[in-house]
């Protein structure tokens, strides 16, 4: 995550907050690695942001069935490791966790 951050952001100015850097999480990177935007972005007004995508690629291929749902958070490790490493690249300090409600939907 830090070093595709880097050389996405190697020709943009310097975001301005936190918002302008979820921005560039959910269209530029998601866009780079999924061929596909984030589908929605919330926030709570408290620093905690929620990137959803409704037709995840990396959880595309399993079935619905409650073994694979069980399963899924281990398919989304990858993806919180990127986001935390583009966030960490950008200057923030964050947590990042995922779950998974219905398959292949992911937050």
């Amino acid at each position: 995550g830090q070093g595709l951050s880097e050389r996405l952001t190697k020709e943009t100015p310097s975001f301005k907050d936190e918002l302008d850097v979820l921005k560039f999480l959910c269209k530029d990177l998601w866009v780079t690695v999924f061929k596909k935007q984030v589908d929605n972005l919330r926030t709570n007004h408290q620093g905690t942001y929620m990137l959803q995508d409704d037709h995840f690629l990396l959880l595309s291929q399993l079935s619905n069935g409650k073994q694979y749902l069980e399963e899924a958070p281990k398919f989304l490790a990858f993806t919180c490791g990127l986001v935390k490493g583009a966030l960490s690249n950008l200057g923030f300090d964050s947590t990042v966790t995922a779950e998974v409600l219905v398959m292949p939907c992911s937050k």
